[in-house]
This record gives C-alpha cells, structure tokens and sequence, in this order.
C-alpha cells in the first residue's frame, strides 16, 4: 500500500473541519484509492457511489424534496443504516454529475455525516461548477507521485531524505554513496513514472515489463476519454497527445503545429491545447518574451513545449528497450527531453506556474521561475558538460533582468559557483513555490483635507 502526501491532507481536513472534500486530477492518480485508505484506516464505514462505474447512482438525487430524503435514499442504496460521525459518503467520478455538489451545503449542515468527492479534470462539466458550495467544500488537486513519495516507496529511509535536505538547504554535497545511489533510484523514476498503478506494480513484483502493460493501459484510457469527453475535437486532440513524445524528441523540443497539418492554424485550435492541460494530461509550458515579472504577461501563447503528466508514460512511449538503457546510463535522447520532463511535472505539482525562455540573441533556458519579485532561470542537463551553459549566462551578465541567482540541475554533485547553484536533479523535490498566506496591507495616501 502506497504512502502519499494527500494521505496526511485527508487527515488533517477530516480533523480539523466538518466541510466536504473534493479531490481532483488526472485519472488513476489515486483519488478514489486515497479516500478508501482513509476510511479503513480510521474504521470508517464506507458508503461509495461511482456515477461512471455505476450510473444509476445519478437516479439517487433526482426528484428529492430535502436532505433528509436524499439521506434515505443513500441509506437504501447502501443497503445498510448510516451511523452519526462514522460513516464517510462518497461520491466518486462527480464531472459525472456534477449536480450533486449543490446539495453539499445541505449536507454538510445537516452535520451527522463525513463527504468526500473525487473528479478528474475532464470536459468542462466539474469546472464550471466547483464554486458553488463556497464555505462548505474544500479542493485539493492530486498528482502522480512526486520524486520525494517515489523514493519513499520504494525504501529510501527518512534520514536519507533528511541528510538530502540538509545538503540542499546548506549547499553542500551529499554522501556520495548516497548521491550516486539515488542518481540510480531517480533514473528508475524516470521509467516507473508516478502513476500510482505502475509505482505499486514495481513494488509488488519489481518486473519492469508488467509496469509498461500499466502504463500501457493508461495511455488506452487516456485515449478513450479523449473520444468520450471531447467528441467533435477528439481526432485534433488525440493526435496532439500522441505526438508529445515526438516532438519533445526534437531539436528545440518545442510543439510544432505543422506536425499536425502543414495548414494548420493555432487559433482555430488552441482549445484542443487547453483541454488536454485542463484534463493534467499534458503539461505545456510557455516561451516568455523577457524573464521579468509577471511572467504571465510576457507569455507567447502560441509557443510552447508540451510534456506529458507524467515521466513513466512518457518513456513508455519511446521505443522498447528504452527503460533497460536508461538504467545503464547509456540513452541520450536529445539531452534529456526525458529529465525535462520529470523536472516539468515535479514543479507543476509544487506550484509553480512553467515558463521557459528562448530568443535568438541569448539562447534558451529550460524554466523560470518566479517567486515574489523574483526570476530564477533553471537549466536541467542530462550530460556530463552540465557546467556549460551559454543562455543561462546571458540571463545572469544582463543587467536588465537584474538576475540574482540561477540552478543548474544535473548528474553532479552539489556545488555552488558564483551566481549558479549546481544541484543533483533529484533534487527538484525540494523545489516547492512559496505562497504567502499572511495579511496583504495596503494604505493610501490620502489627501489632506482642512
């Protein structure tokens, strides 16, 4: 059984508030198996209504004058009495029926029960009305497996987490036995990927081919919600996510429209790009015309390299063999569009908005960063040159930019030279966008009156 870091949010919520949860998130990232964990871990009675599995369950809600009717019918369909303060409802696959979150403010003032819900960002149908339990309902995304879960798993001990950090937060190297240990362990996570299924495939059985039927078989389902959920666009959509791997394998990595057609055009088909990052299932980030802040308003949209979600079902769709080769250190393909990758979907799930940078007069770096009011560009280098970066030395000598600081994560050890800090890749997991949550003060100038 997997540990998670949601495992600990569903805890703390349940503990500290009487609100619904709703997770949300790419499919089989293990929403609906981190709510099952929860309940029988606390000796919770599970009452679970799946409206995709189990449509039916859509029937329950309709026609019900009040809570406590509705309340009735969920008891019948559980075919068992509804025990005050330990019994946890659940409604599973709510973009299903998105309806049911307008009775959350009924039901979670009628206050003898726990609710949890769980959807995945697929079409518009949970988008458009997750906002209206307001005060009632509280929202948590989830991700595959980050680096720090994976290795977690898979036996890395807290202390070896912990002396990791230390280094991170010092600027200091790590034990070297330990760094080229988990240099091997993240090469691994570049193959296994986060996908719950596929992590605990590995664990169980440590058979790499059985992980690939798991990330096989998600791709399949990735595909037939595309057919499902996006009928008139799904040709162009599924086209784009199957050419992701193609187009990050080449020079610039950056997401060519003329591979879908030579008259194409992004206008008309822009939607196709949101849909399928509003689904987490593909990650795009945008080229910026200066590093400064807001990167937001210096976005070219129509610029953009597009990775998958996750790093496992990215290797499994390169060739075969691929996963042994990555092991042994002996795959280059286009200097890491494979670590880039990784490094995409770890800062996504930590919060940062992805940016990179690219012009003609001063190259182009990976990411950048941007925390309170500052740029920090990020290069990410699979080979052993990692000390050679052209771009990111233009950023940091232009005075403009006013550039403080810049990482550079790679195969070495940790180092710090002037203005770039030099940082093992799997340390990435330590790259967490701050949010302030403190007070925002703002007082005027008024002008003074006699």
């Amino acid at each position: 059984m997997l540990n998670r870091h949601i495992d600990s949010i569903i805890d703390e919520h349940f503990a500290s508030t009487k609100k619904a949860l709703l997770l949300t998130g790419a499919r089989q990232t293990g929403k609906t198996f981190a709510i099952r964990k929860y309940a029988q871990q606390k000796g919770l009675l599970l009452v679970e209504m799946n409206f995709l599995l189990q449509p039916e369950t859509k029937d329950i809600p309709k026609g019900v004058a009040n809570v406590q009717e509705l309340l009735l019918r969920i008891s019948a369909y559980a075919k068992q009495p509804l025990e005050s303060g330990r019994t946890l409802i659940f409604f599973d696959e709510v973009q299903e029926y998105a309806d049911i979150l307008t009775w959350i403010k009924a039901l979670v003032e009628e206050g003898r029960f726990m609710y949890a819900l769980s959807g995945s960002l697929l079409g518009l149908e949970l988008k458009n009305i997750r906002s209206l339990p307001v005060g009632y309902l509280s929202e948590y995304q989830v991700f595959p497996l980050d680096i720090d879960e994976f290795f977690r798993n898979i036996g890395v001990t807290d202390e070896v987490i912990a002396s990791v950090r230390r280094a991170w937060e010092q600027h200091k190297p790590v034990d070297q036995y330990i760094h080229e240990k988990l240099m091997r362990l993240f090469n691994l996570y570049l193959i296994i990927g986060g996908m719950p299924q596929a992590v605990q495939t590995y664990v169980d059985t440590n058979d790499l081919n059985r992980v690939l039927r798991e990330q096989q078989s998600i791709l399949a389902l990735y595909r037939k919600d595309i057919a499902r959920y996006d009928s008139e666009n799904k040709l162009y959509i599924h086209d784009i996510f199957d050419l992701i791997p193609s187009e990050l394998n080449a020079k610039n990595k950056r997401f060519i429209l003329k591979s879908l057609n030579e008259h194409i055009k992004f206008s008309r088909h822009e939607n196709s790009f949101v849909w399928l990052r509003d689904a987490d299932m593909a990650l795009p980030v945008y080229n910026v015309e200066e590093p400064r802040v807001p990167l937001k308003l210096n976005e070219i949209r129509n610029l953009f390299k597009l990775f998958q979600n996750d790093v496992g079902l990215l290797a499994s769709q390169y060739v075969s063999g691929i996963q042994l080769q990555i092991l042994q250190g002996e795959v280059n393909i286009n200097n890491g569009a494979i670590y880039e990758n990784a490094v995409a979907q770890e800062l996504h799930a930590h919060g940062w908005k992805l940016h990179y940078f690219n012009s003609k007069k001063q190259g182009e770096v990976d990411f950048l960063l941007e925390q309170d009011d500052e740029i920090i560009p990020l290069e990410v280098k699979s080979g052993k040159d990692y000390q050679r970066h052209l771009a990111l030395n233009n950023l940091l000598s232009n005075p403009e930019y006013a550039i403080r600081r810049a990482i550079v994560l790679c195969n070495g050890n940790m180092a710090l030279q002037g203005e770039v800090l030099y940082a093992p890749v799997y340390m990435t997991m330590f790259l967490h966008h701050r949010c302030s949550n403190g007070p925002l003060l703002y007082h005027p100038e008024l002008p003074y009156i006699s």
